[in-house]
């Protein structure tokens, strides 16, 4: 079979890693204006969502207040947090989960803290769904495109949006940025770049855990922002790409009492450049994408490098071992929207004269946690529009104050993430004696 090359420089630019020599001093002033935030009246409910029959935490499962935009997603450990207004404190909360059954709790029911909410499971064959199938997997993948202007929100929106990004060294922390983020999310059809205006954020780097070599994440909340496959079909599903992959069907589930076709897809084995491989969730009904979950394929590490990093120190060696993505989306009114995503890298670093390697975690995820109809874009200026290539700065202010995010929904920290924070405090208490 004859080997195909496919010109992928272009591929999948959305997370950028940058590795240099750690600069001589521990932290720069940050360039973004922490703006003041309005007091709203509200209550934070915490708990957990887990699988009613192995007792498994759900990772990702979507909370929401019922007939509002307003919603978070559980973390790595099943555990959400949920900050609802107090004039929305008699309405409910559904929460699902993709091949679970949805739940519907009155908030009022709630405890503050330590809520413990079961979904169960849902199966079923291909066969059950009772609709006009597609001939082949390939055909409804061609479909799901062909709909994305019409299967998702057809006019601007501003969301908020919740973005997290950290870096460990082997399994410790080494860099934790949070930030809110105003999204001005524009439909499919129009062909405009949505726009990013960072409203407050805070990061910490230790770079004394990172060794010789400091890595930086280059994009900000862009990088998760371009998993949006619907809006970015060109990072990875071209028409010209298309043809590249093989997609087969997968036993079908459902999210939401909806019935989901699940595609399998990979790159052609005479297919040489490095492509993805992984699983698209598709709505039976009207063939819109509900979720995918995918990887870049990394068996060449060297053109896989040359995709993901940016700048190396010289007399160094860089490859990735893993590159992870996944992307969901939410409905409301028949209409699709962006809800969640998540880029994963792991990182080998060979430095050359020393004896072992150095293996790096990186993790960049954005959750959007409420949006409402939106014409004004043009009001935001342009040196508030964040840049794609934006690299957000070193800071080390925010993490002494438990209310620094107010009223906005956050996804819950992991306990990592919590153990981080009380150790950038300590450092900075220390610091400051």
């Amino acid at each position: 079979m004859k080997a195909v090359s496919v010109k992928s420089s272009f591929l999948f630019l959305i997370a950028l890693l940058i590795f240099c020599n750690v600069p001589s001093v521990k932290a720069f002033e940050s360039d973004f204006i922490v703006s003041v935030q309005d007091t709203i009246n509200f209550q934070e409910f915490k708990g957990t969502i887990f699988d009613a029959t192995t007792n498994d935490e759900l990772v990702f499962a979507t909370i929401a207040i019922e007939n509002t935009n307003i919603s978070t997603i559980t973390n790595a450990e099943g555990g959400f947090i949920l900050k609802v207004p107090i004039s929305m404190l008699d309405k409910n909360l559904t929460v699902s989960f993709l091949g679970y059954q949805k739940k519907i709790i009155p908030i009022n029911t709630l405890s503050v803290e330590d809520n413990e909410i079961s979904l169960y499971p849902v199966s079923i064959t291909l066969s059950q769904v009772d609709l006009s199938a597609p001939k082949d997997a390939l055909s409804l993948v061609r479909s799901m495109l062909n709909k994305s202007g019409v299967n998702y929100l057809t006019s601007p929106v501003k969301m908020t949006a919740f973005y997290r990004e950290t870096i460990k060294k082997r399994n410790r922390d080494a860099s934790l940025s949070e930030a809110v983020a105003y999204i001005y999310k524009q439909p499919n059809s129009n062909g405009k770049r949505d726009i990013v205006d960072l409203f407050k954020s805070r990061k910490h780097t230790n770079y004394s855990r990172l060794d010789t070599v400091a890595l930086k994440l280059q994009g900000g909340p862009f990088t998760p922002l371009y998993v949006d496959v619907m809006k970015y079909p060109e990072y990875i599903f071209t028409q010209e790409l298309i043809k590249h992959y093989d997609f087969k069907f997968d036993a079908s589930t459902t999210i939401n009492s909806k019935s989901v076709y699940v595609v399998n897809f990979k790159q052609k084995e005479n297919v040489i450049d490095p492509l993805f491989y992984g699983k698209l969730f598709i709505d039976a009904e009207n063939h819109a994408l509900v979720s995918a979950i995918f990887n870049l394929n990394v068996e060449d590490r060297e053109k896989v490098s040359e995709l993901l990093v940016r700048r190396k120190p010289s007399r160094t060696d860089v490859y990735p071992t893993e590159a992870s993505y996944r992307v969901d989306y939410r409905i409301k009114n028949g209409k699709w929207y962006y809800g969640y995503a998540n880029v994963q890298l792991t990182f080998v670093v060979n430095k050359k004269g020393k004896w072992f390697n150095s293996k790096y975690h990186v993790k960049s995820e954005m959750a959007i946690t409420d949006w409402q109809e939106n014409e004004g874009e043009r009001t935001v200026k342009n040196k508030d529009r964040m840049k794609p290539s934006i690299i957000i700065v070193d800071e080390a202010s925010g993490f002494s104050d438990p209310e620094f995010w107010g009223a906005y929904n956050v996804i819950e920290p992991e306990k990592s993430i919590e153990s981080a924070i009380n150790k950038i405090q300590r450092q900075i208490d220390r610091n400051k004696s």
